[in-house]
């Protein structure tokens, strides 16, 4: 008989914790503070008090809280169009292991949701790492919107057991639960825009798999994520962040996290699109003909990979990047001269902001948007050839 594993330490808060922890929540002041940020006027901000008060289970607080607050906290102010390709496509009776591309640390999972429960789906549970558990206050709201825990930066031997323990927890979600989970394809977003899923995390993914290679990922229900901002979310301090880190050996700060996520939510963000791949099946049958499971997980890596490229959407500031740094008009088709001039104002705005050389934050700036349009291509070549 397998033991029974207590997840407590890293699930999410189920419906008989509502009300303790949004007590907790209204109560914290900091909670305050973002409840201010957020509405402003302090009758609002009663409003939406009593309105958390007055819920007590997690969907409610989901679909009558939390999907309201996303339209009028992020889509009406900083997104001007969502939309999504591939999800009808899904059946919503399935669950799925959703593994995207990371761009922003709230907002890829958040948009994600709202567009599934659109759709008629129920909300997946959200992977979060523990360092971004800066304050009670983002540890109790993560946890009543079906997040859990990641835990990182562990000494060897726990980060192997956590590993373990993670692995089963999502495996228990997908096919004993039938519940949906989303994780990024790496820790940390993508600085560069040259989405690549981490080896260590399909390894992770393996570790609860009790059967031959390709039955065990198959149970998984992979489902490869899109995610595409027209205007990538914090991309300025993205690169200086790059840049600091090349020039200064410089490392990120808790603050620094909480100010990207503050940064995500509210700065614009253009268009944005989230597209669905198929669940990954028959492929895997192939992958499991490579004589190692390390040779069977970077080809399934390398095909998660290519999946998120090839559906990546691309918009006119990937191409106009591409000019920019060719000093061409080769790709003037695909945008206008408004859209080219708009985009010039934010590249001068990133060289503003970030104190260094010029030449190299130009550069890292511009490759942001130009690795996905170079994936693309790369991938559509590699796929014909096959």
């Amino acid at each position: 008989m397998v033991p029974k594993i207590n997840f407590d330490d890293i699930r999410p808060f189920n419906d008989s914790e509502v009300d303790t922890h949004i007590q907790l929540l209204l109560e914290d002041a900091y909670f305050q503070h973002i409840l201010e940020f957020i509405y402003k006027a302090p009758d609002k901000i009663e409003k939406a008090k009593l309105a958390l008060s007055q819920i007590h289970n997690i969907k409610d607080l989901q679909y009558n809280f939390v999907y309201q607050l996303i339209e009028d906290l992020i889509l009406k102010p900083s997104i001007d169009g969502l939309t999504s390709s591939g999800l009808d496509k899904l059946d919503k009776n399935k669950s799925y292991l959703f593994i995207s591309n990371h761009r922003d640390i709230i907002l890829d999972s958040a948009l994600l949701n709202y567009l599934i429960v659109l759709e008629g789906m129920n909300t997946t549970e959200i992977a979060i790492g523990n360092n971004l558990l800066i304050g009670k206050w983002i540890e109790y709201t993560v946890k009543l919107n079906r997040a859990f825990v990641v835990r990182r930066n562990l000494p060897s031997r726990e980060l192997l057991m956590a590993s373990k323990k993670l692995s089963e927890y999502i495996r228990r979600d997908i096919a004993r639960n039938n519940t949906s989970v989303w994780i990024a394809q790496r820790e940390g977003r993508t600085k560069d825009g040259n989405d690549k899923t981490q080896i260590a995390l399909l390894k992770m993914l393996n570790l609860s798999n009790i059967n031959e290679f390709d039955e065990g990922f198959k149970e998984l229900q992979i489902v490869p994520l899109s995610i595409s901002y027209e205007i990538e979310p914090c991309g300025i301090s993205k690169v200086e962040e790059l840049y600091k880190r090349q020039t200064e050996g410089y490392e990120k700060t808790q603050e620094d996290d909480l100010r990207s996520m503050g940064h995500g939510l509210v700065n614009p963000k253009g268009n944005v699109h989230f597209a669905f791949g198929e669940p990954l099946n028959g492929q895997i049958d192939g992958f499991a003909k490579a004589t190692t499971v390390s040779d069977q997980i970077e080809k399934l890596a390398e095909y998660i990979d290519q999946q998120i490229y090839l559906n990546f959407k691309l918009w006119p500031n990937n191409y106009i990047a591409e000019d920019l740094m060719n000093n061409s008009a080769a790709n003037s088709s695909h945008y206008t001269k408004e859209q080219y001039d708009k985009f010039c104002i934010l590249l001068e705005k990133a060289l503003s902001e970030i104190p260094g050389d010029e030449k190299m934050i130009r550069s890292m700036f511009l490759q942001l948007y130009v690795n996905p349009l170079l994936n693309q291509r790369r991938s559509l070549l590699e796929a014909n050839t096959i």
